[in-house]
């Protein structure tokens, strides 16, 4: 054993100096990402925008062109339910938060000592970011043009600074610490396999194709509760609250629910709409097909159920469900619901129960 661990003694000391090294970079990074990037619709515009600057001083007029073209189409689709209104208090509020909780090694200078309310005010009422129209005013002209007036808008100058911190200093740290960090990894996953030859070691499967086998299986989570395998739109039905956000259902989908009218979709004078499996599902699994013993696609997989969301750490067979949407249900919607036939047309139905029976 000490010959073995001789060459290894420095790991966990490694992770310890890595890790702390890394914890500011990646705090700043997510805040970036979470504020500058994702939520912050204005300075999400004002990052494409950036990335026409860049595009034309690393590779001139040819990206430039290539660039602006793919903003443009972009913003025609980030524009279209854009709210100025609605944005503005997200800004104040989330740039507010980056300048308070970021490392101040990764913030600009124009986050420092500001009054954000302000600040917040100015931008809005001054760029000409804040709509569609004035989005492709800013880009009109040859590429000395366009980048001039980029650069005297208000939204463009205060995003710039936040995107050219990314690039220039917390990407690249991030990025070379992490290297180091995989370089550790390995060496660790080399010690364990010397130390524990008989164990059985699973490579790591993210972003890599997977496939995860499971059962159609209600479950009991505490006494006297179970869940059931299957819902059904009467359960929607149940849960109609007209005219709110998230319970309010279409009159047409009443209608068909109150005719009873499934076509070939329903099951007993039911319309399934949703069921669970034993399957192990993590984040990105969302969307992934579900496929039964003979190969059809029977559901889309969604979610999981609240008891097992702690699956990633600590799977447990007997409380741990994936949810997908029954595929009738969505052929149903498709069919029925939205009259989209031509769709169907084009699909082979297969009825599982009965192979021999293909629509």
């Amino acid at each position: 054993m000490k010959k073995i661990w001789s060459g290894y003694k420095t790991l966990l000391s490694d992770f310890e100096k890595l890790y702390t090294e890394i914890e500011s970079v990646s705090l700043a990074r997510e805040y970036w990402m979470e504020v500058a990037y994702r939520n912050v619709e204005l300075l999400g515009i004002t990052f494409r925008a950036y990335q026409i600057e860049q595009a034309y001083l690393k590779g001139g007029e040819p990206a430039f062109n290539k660039a602006k073209e793919s903003a443009l189409n972009t913003f025609k689709g980030i524009y279209k339910n854009y709210s100025a209104t609605v944005d503005k208090p997200v800004f104040e509020k989330l740039v507010s938060l980056y300048a308070e909780k970021s490392p101040s090694a990764y913030l600009p200078a124009n986050m420092t000592g500001v009054n954000f309310t302000e600040l917040t005010n100015n931008i809005y009422a001054n760029s000409k970011l804040t709509n569609l129209y004035g989005a492709e005013k800013l880009l009109e002209g040859t590429p000395d043009e366009v980048i001039k007036k980029l650069n005297e808008d208000k939204a463009y100058v205060f995003g710039k600074e936040l995107h050219t911190i990314f690039y220039n200093k917390l990407e690249p740290k991030f990025q070379a610490l992490n290297l180091q960090i995989e370089a550790v990894q390995k060496e660790y996953m080399k010690a364990l396999m010397e130390v524990f030859p008989n164990n059985r070691f699973f490579p790591d499967a993210n972003s890599t194709l997977r496939v995860t086998y499971g059962q159609v299986r209600g479950y009991q989570p505490n006494d006297g509760v179970y869940y059931s395998a299957t819902t059904y739109l009467d359960g929607v039905m149940e849960k109609y609250v007209p005219g709110d956000y998230e319970f309010d259902v279409p009159q047409k989908l009443q209608d068909l629910y109150n005719a009873k009218d499934y076509g070939q979709y329903g099951e007993k004078g039911k319309m399934p709409v949703n069921f669970i499996g034993t399957n192990h599902t993590t984040g990105g699994n969302s969307g992934s097909p579900a496929i039964d013993a003979h190969g059809n696609l029977i559901g889309l997989n969604f979610d999981r159920v609240w008891e097992g969301t702690m699956s990633d750490m600590n799977y447990d067979p007997d409380i741990c469900r994936n949810i997908m949407v029954d595929i009738r249900y969505v052929l149903f919607i498709i069919d029925k619901y939205a009259g989209a036939k031509n769709l169907i047309d084009e699909m082979t139905l297969v009825h599982p129960k009965d192979n021999n029976n293909v629509q």
